[in-house]
This record gives structure tokens, sequence and C-alpha cells, in this order.
């Protein structure tokens, strides 16, 4: 059975790290874990909150190209784990009502002044392109 992109958001909802891979000022790659905090929209967009003076922010400002992979768990059943790759475009936001639209509590481990962390940056990805595997069953899905 061919997935859905909301299919695919659903899964990548229950996986709550990603290797988050933007293209470096040398043009080299760089991957970094990253938390979606289970926000994940049905049209595969992912929300991922950094400081504005990252590496990683600095990637995307230069070049908004970038892929994300996540990998989830076994079942207690004995099936094999899902992986699931995309390849999308990032845009940075800096708006404090998108803050309050994506934020979560668990956030405050990183960013103590919650929404009014200063240089705090809004990281939302489009999935343009994703592939996933999932035992035997595998596709693609292009949103």
């Amino acid at each position: 059975m061919t997935k859905t992109m909301a299919d695919i958001a659903e899964i990548m909802r229950d996986i709550d790290f990603t290797l988050l891979t933007t293209v470096t000022a040398d043009g080299s790659l760089a991957a970094r874990p990253m938390s979606n905090n289970r926000d994940v929209d049905f049209d595969g967009d992912s929300w991922f909150f950094a400081m504005g003076d990252t590496q990683l922010v600095g990637d995307i400002a230069r070049n908004p190209k970038v892929g994300m992979t996540l990998h989830g768990n076994s079942s207690l059943l004995g099936k094999p784990p899902v992986f699931v790759t995309v390849a999308g475009t990032a845009e940075l936001i800096r708006d404090k009502a998108a803050f309050d639209a994506h934020w979560n509590k668990d956030l405050e481990r990183w960013f103590e002044q919650g929404t009014d962390t200063p240089g705090l940056t809004l990281i939302k990805v489009h999935a343009e392109h994703v592939h996933y595997w999932n035992g035997e069953e595998q596709g693609e899905v292009v949103p």
C-alpha cells in the first residue's frame, strides 16, 4: 500500500528526534540531532527551535536546502524499525506569534526564557521529497 504525506507525517510525529542536515559555507554537509517536539503538519512541514547565532541557522540562511533522517523503534512484535528521509527547504522564522503557536513546555529545558529567549529562531522545514522504509514496505512521496 502506498503511503500518503499524511501517513508519513503521522510516522514522523511518533519519532521525536531527527538528524537535520544542512549545507555549510564551504559546501560540505553538517548534521545534528534536533527534536521536532512531535510538531509535524499533515503536509509534511516540520518545526524546530534553535538559537539564531548557531551554525545551523547560518547554514540555512545561506542555503535553505536541508535533509532530515528519522529512525523509529522496532515494534513489540519484532517488526523492523521504520526509516524516513526527507529532502526539503527550510525557512527561518523570527516571529513571536509563530513561536507561541509551535511552543511546547518541554522546550524550556533548552530555552529557559521560553518564547522570550533572545535570538530564538523557529525553523520550518517543508518536505519536498520523502522516502520511507518500513520492513518490506518502502516507497516515496512527493507532497
